[in-house]
């Protein structure tokens, strides 16, 4: 068996992924709508944005976490179990995360995390790096991110949850985006 869908954490790691951007979908849209998290931030659409930006990042933690628990109680595969696939799984995340990173630091914390649905707008559109290679390098690196840490376990559950996850963002960007 490649997948035990049986275990109770792989359902729960995939709800936890599901989450996610459905609940920051709609925070962002009812803040744009009706201003309720700067609303709860004294009327400070800053310290709104970056209230939601630790929410966010803590969510992000606890589904990676529910993701690396689901991955230690699903079956390895022996013929992803070598030094090469290793390798790319180094390669994956490494990427990944410099993905990751480059576009939060291009974009700053209020770019990443929802700015513009509190009115803090970017004086221009990012043009360099990730965003001149990619047009989502965030989502791009997240889920080359869940590829390389499920091919560097051996799990093929995991590879079934990274399409999952790229699936998940596909349908987040059409709520997304200019």
């Amino acid at each position: 068996m490649l997948v035990d869908f049986g275990q109770a954490s792989l359902w729960v790691s995939l709800a936890s992924i599901t989450f996610n951007p459905t609940f920051w979908n709609i925070a962002a849209q009812r803040e744009y709508h009706t201003k309720w998290i700067t609303k709860l931030c004294g009327n400070d659409p800053q310290r709104g944005c970056y209230a939601i930006a630790v929410t966010i990042f803590v969510l992000g933690l606890i589904r990676d976490m529910l993701f690396n628990h689901a991955l230690a109680q699903q079956p390895q595969m022996a013929l992803l179990d070598t030094h090469f696939v290793k390798l790319v799984a180094a390669c994956l995340v490494g990427s990944g995360m410099t993905l990751v990173l480059s576009s939060t630091y291009m974009l700053g914390i209020t770019g990443t995390f929802l700015g513009d649905y509190f009115g803090i707008l970017m004086d221009a559109r990012v043009t360099g790096f990730p965003f001149n290679v990619l047009d989502n390098p965030m989502y791009v690196g997240s889920t080359l991110s869940f590829i390389g840490v499920s091919l560097w376990h051996a799990r093929p559950a995991g590879l079934l949850v990274a399409a999952y996850v790229w699936l998940v963002y596909h349908i987040a960007l059409q709520f997304e985006g200019p």
